[in-house]
């Protein structure tokens, strides 16, 4: 086989990340206490220069390039994938700094994580075989386990860790093992080679393995049957993990499932379609049901996220049957991380003096304590809910069009039926901030610092702009699966 040297400027920001993150990890190790806001700049410059290295591949590779040995590629999918990702990490790095400084949680460790978990999730969106999706995936994970453990005066934190590690490393060994069938029966791990050479293998073996590798996805979406860690990590972790976990591996988990089922899989589509239909409906059901439920807002955040997952994969399954599936999922997976990372971002800076303000009874009153925070939740709880004019409503249906066109009206009514019930416990927090008083206990003043009020205002005004003009994201999710 012919050695041919690799295109390293298509890698240029992965690259980049990988030498700034050794870099600030130097400069932490020798940076005064005085000078530690350094490292939250360098961390968000570094961000913002690999969004503006992302941005030009855009036009650069109109057409999908294959590199280093068939092992990484740049397309529309990865591209648009890795700006969400970096924009989504920005945001959840700003909402966290007032939370960790005043619990004295350890904040250059969170950051290094974090980006550590950035260019795990840059590398798996750009994975063109089954081991550069488990390096970015393995790389990703260990990274969040020790997000998720990082307060370590929280009992709640570790022993949310210990599960995430526990039911992670399960679900890497589902993985891995229906990786290894599928390179046994192909003789590769590309992704292009696996999809030629299972058209022509038409038994039992592939099926296996399909069960294991969606078994190992559907652990990091957080969908029925695997769903068991969600509740507990989002309560658990520190808040400002929590909200790390629910945005940017999100859009990573969805960009590696398009590549496995859509280019690795494609004549198992019948077998996985069926698979994805029953999951989807269990997600919907116990996620929507079991929120209606709690009475902690982190765990009903955590619920409505099972929920929210089961809906976007209502666009995979209807993809290879309308042309709107996949740009559909994409675009509804897009914007539910949107309104996710806002609601956690309110819970960090509702929690003050050490107390985790996450039960709904917190927010009675939040209307007469702090309007435009309060105005703000309700954005986001009207588009979780799918409300016009919010963009919720119009991802929502989107995936209703995108089924009724796959001959799935039967599936789109079931959706409908569970946004309605939805409806209720998003509803009900609005309810608690504008028509209940506030207990006496909470009745003091909600101080935020000028960049958190700016980044939860852009976040909860975006959730209305997108919805108000929401033609050009759904144009670049239709571009990105295209």
């Amino acid at each position: 086989m012919e050695f041919s040297m690799p295109l390293f400027s298509a890698a240029l920001p992965e690259i980049f990340i990988l030498c700034m993150t050794c870099f600030i990890l130097v400069v932490d190790a020798f940076i005064s206490d005085r000078y530690r806001i350094a490292v939250y700049i360098l961390i968000q410059a570094t961000l913002v220069i690999g969004f503006l290295l992302v941005l030009p591949q855009f036009r650069e590779y109109p057409q999908p390039i294959v590199t280093f040995s068939g092992h990484y590629i740049v397309d529309k999918l990865a591209v648009i994938s890795k700006l969400l990702i970096y924009v989504f990490s920005s945001f959840a790095f700003a909402y966290a700094r007032d939370y960790l400084k005043a619990r004295n949680i350890p904040r250059s460790e969170y950051y290094l994580l974090g980006l550590f978990s950035v260019l795990g999730m840059s590398v798996m969106v750009s994975a063109y075989s089954f081991l550069t999706i488990f390096l970015g995936l393995e790389l990703l994970s260990l990274s969040l386990y020790a997000m998720v453990a990082i307060y370590k005066e929280s009992n709640l934190a570790a022993e949310a860790a210990m599960k995430y590690f526990v039911l992670g490393s399960l679900a890497s060994g589902f993985l891995l093992y229906g990786i290894s069938i599928l390179y046994g029966i192909t003789g590769n791990i590309q992704l292009d080679m696996v999809a030629q050479v299972l058209q022509t293998r038409q038994n039992i073996v592939p099926i296996v393995a399909l069960i294991f590798v969606l078994g190992g996805l559907l652990f990091k979406f957080g969908a029925v049957p695997f769903h068991m860690w969600v509740p507990d990590v989002y309560q658990g972790a520190p808040t400002p993990a929590t909200l790390f976990i629910a945005s940017a591996p999100k859009v990573a988990a969805f960009a590696i499932t398009i590549r496995i089922l859509v280019q690795a899989l494609p004549s198992l589509q019948v077998s996985w379609e069926h698979i994805l239909i029953v999951i989807a409906i269990l997600s919907m059901f116990f996620g929507n049901v079991l929120a209606i439920a709690q009475t902690n807002l982190k765990r009903m955040l955590a619920y409505s996220s099972i929920a929210h997952i089961g809906y976007s994969l209502l666009g995979v399954l209807a993809g290879p049957n309308s042309t709107e599936g996949y740009s559909a999922a994409m675009f509804y997976i897009a914007t539910y991380v949107l309104v996710a990372a806002g609601a956690f971002a309110i819970i960090t800076i509702m929690s003050r003096d050490g107390v985790e303000f996450d039960k709904l009874t917190d927010y009675r009153g939040l209307n007469a304590r702090n309007p435009w925070l309060a105005f703000m939740m309700l954005l986001l709880m009207f588009s979780m809910a799918g409300v016009p004019p919010t963009v919720g409503f119009f991802a929502k249906l989107g995936l209703l069009e995108a089924l009724v066109q796959a001959h799935y009206v039967w599936l789109a009514v079931l959706a409908l039926i569970f946004a309605l019930i939805g409806a209720y416990y998003y509803l009900r927090v609005v309810m608690l901030m504008y028509f209940e008083e506030p207990l006496e206990s909470m009745d003091i003043p909600i101080v935020m610092s000028t960049e958190m009020l700016a980044a939860i205002s852009l976040n909860g005004v975006a959730a209305l702009l997108l919805g108000l003009l929401p033609s050009f994201f759904i144009d670049l999710c239709r571009i990105s699966v295209g």
